[in-house]
């Protein structure tokens, strides 16, 4: 029986989304990944890794905007639209900044997401990581918000649903930052599960305990809010218990991953301590509760990541995972 692989989806459009001299979220993110993990030919174990990806470079996605005005308003996208500068950038809000090709890039992002969820569903691929940028989970359905433009996973989420009608979706959020955006989205949709490890109290305020969803969807968000120094035992811990606990009892039918990895020791912008082998154990775990529950079904999305060694190491263990052999 032929091994399917793991797609690898990344664009040239993501490193001209010019954020400006020192912001941490640069095109050096996405260019260091493509370098050191689908680039290099000098390293054994690089090229083994290479043998189990399929490099996909997306397409402009059809009808992209009927897909985004699931999740995002009219208004929004029209406003964001028209503030695209000609030269230079423009702040969206105090973190984010756009320039001439931000939207087309955002625009890329979600159709990655959506190519790698086709992709998955059509068995062409095992499961799926979108290297892409920028980033998506604090974005709210009327406004950009912490170098995020549009909330790629929140907009895959309704895709799954209703272009495959596949009705529960269990979306894990692991970046460092609390994923205020697709909190907010699905606070009272039964159908979707959001699950969030962070640093609490840090950006963006939210992602307390007691958040837990509203009306038909209370008790579908789970928050599990750490302090700074938490480290690989108490992720690992939370993985085994509640994420195990919470995939059983809900029975996805897809997952996704707002995977941020920020939360790596060395990063600039946080301080949970988790290490590059913490990253892999929890790919791990994933992928054991996502072959239980959803058939294996999974597309991960890249979030935060500021250090670009950790993340360029990160990534790579969790891709060494998620290409392992069914």
């Amino acid at each position: 029986m032929k091994v399917m692989k793991t797609g690898y989806f990344s664009h040239p459009l993501y490193l001209k989304h010019d954020t400006g001299i020192r912001h941490p979220e640069s095109p050096q993110r996405l260019s260091i990944l493509d370098q050191e993990i689908i680039g290099r030919k000098d390293s054994d174990a690089i090229l083994a890794l290479q043998e189990k990806l399929e490099i996909i470079t997306p397409s402009p996605f059809k009808n992209l905007y009927d897909w985004i005005s699931e999740i995002h308003l009219s208004n929004y996208t029209n406003r964001l639209k028209e503030k695209v500068p000609r030269a230079g950038q423009v702040y969206l809000d105090p973190d984010t900044p756009i320039s001439p090709e931000s939207l087309a890039a955002a625009e890329m992002a979600v159709s990655a997401v959506l190519c790698a969820i086709d992709a998955v569903m059509n068995q062409s691929i095992q499961n799926a990581f979108c290297a892409i940028r920028p980033p998506g989970h604090h974005a709210e359905p009327d406004h950009a918000m912490g170098f995020c433009l549009f909330n790629n996973v929140a907009v895959g989420t309704r895709y799954i649903q209703k272009q495959y009608g596949l009705e529960k979706i269990f979306i894990i959020d692991w970046d460092v930052h609390h994923g205020n955006g697709t909190q907010h989205i699905f606070y009272d949709d039964p159908s979707v599960f959001y699950f969030s490890t962070h640093q609490f109290p840090c950006y963006p305020g939210t992602g307390a305990t007691e958040e837990q969803g509203s009306e038909m969807g209370l008790g579908y968000t789970l928050n599990v809010p750490l302090s700074a120094g938490a480290g690989d035992a108490a992720l690992l811990s939370i993985f085994n218990k509640e994420l195990s606990e919470a995939l059983s009892q809900f029975q996805p039918d897809f997952i996704l991953i707002s995977a941020g990895f920020d939360a790596h020791r060395d990063d600039p912008l946080a301080s949970l301590e988790v290490s590059t082998e913490g990253f892999e154990s929890m790919t791990e775990i994933v992928c054991s509760l996502a072959e239980t529950h959803c058939e294996g079904r999974i597309v991960s999305c890249l979030e935060g990541g500021y250090n670009l060694e950790a993340l360029v190491q990160s990534v790579e263990k969790h891709l060494r995972v998620l290409a392992l052999p069914e």
